[in-house]
């Protein structure tokens, strides 16, 4: 009993270290979003603003096109998510559904092209979307966050669609219904909360990537919150600390919104997605 109480008390106290661990750096952003100038200059530096303002974020407003770059971020990716589900979708039921070595490269390549680092693919996207006059644009970049995103959409949403028990199927195929009717009316409904996870996977990481948007789009009108939040460092590279900080705050808050709604939904299409039938 003192063993497994033992236990439990270190797992606990190791699950709370591993919280404040994640934590800390989001808390701390917080506080330095709230507190001016001089107590950002302090040598003892608080938790709690002690005089609290505004003024960062007002500040970060008036230096950069937050909203404007909010926009852009918006629109790519949303644009990336509906994309790749609607592409992900049919495909990864083909992959889970069919058996054949065709079916097991893909997976194989599904797998691979997840470890190629994005030096990588640089070069061969930007040729692509030069070549298509989408250089500099936001459907531009929606396409290389399609093109990015849809390797683990697949993966996830194959796991998901093995679950599904192919009786269902077979009784649908009985009354009539095609493959297409089948995977739309019987398949599709069962895997919601595996594409809203998959979603949420797909806005959540072209919301934060930079690498991407700094290379592909040039002009402030067109670029993203994390290209725009680097205008805050200074060419020595010196950072306006309080309007990056509540810039950033600010950039973080959507993805934790939708997070938040969604969160059962997440968790129970990633669980559903990795239980093979």
């Amino acid at each position: 009993m003192r063993t497994s109480t033992g236990a439990r008390v270190g797992q606990y106290a190791a699950l709370l270290a591993y919280l404040v661990f994640l934590a800390f750096p989001f808390l701390w952003l917080i506080s330095i979003a709230f507190k001016p100038p001089r107590e950002l200059a302090s040598l003892h530096p608080t938790w709690i603003p002690e005089h609290p303002t505004l003024d960062n974020f007002r500040q970060a407003f008036d230096e950069q096109p937050l909203l404007r770059a909010g926009l852009n971020s918006l629109l790519a990716a949303l644009g990336a998510a509906v994309i790749a589900v609607l592409i992900a979708t049919p495909m990864a039921y083909v992959m889970a559904r069919r058996r054949g070595r065709l079916t097991k490269a893909a997976t194989g390549w599904v797998v691979v092209s997840q470890a190629f680092p994005f030096v990588l693919l640089i070069i061969p996207l930007f040729l692509v979307l030069k070549n298509l006059g989408l250089i500099n644009s936001v459907p531009g970049l929606v396409m290389v966050y399609v093109v990015w995103s849809l390797p683990f959409a697949l993966w996830m949403l194959a796991g998901y669609v093995r679950a599904v028990p192919r009786e269902l199927e077979e009784a649908a195929a009985v009354d009539g219904a095609g493959r297409l009717r089948t995977l739309v009316s019987v398949t599709a409904p069962l895997l919601a909360p595996g594409i809203v996870a998959t979603a949420l996977f797909a806005f959540i990481t072209a919301w934060n990537e930079f690498f991407f948007a700094l290379v592909l789009l040039k002009t402030p009108e067109k670029q993203t919150l994390p290209v725009i939040l680097t205008h805050f460092i200074g060419a020595e590279g010196v950072a306006d600390l309080g309007p990056l900080a509540a810039a950033a705050f600010l950039a973080t808050l959507p993805s934790l919104l939708v997070f938040a709604l969604i969160q059962r939904r997440i968790t129970g299409g990633m669980l559903a997605g990795a239980v093979k039938s």
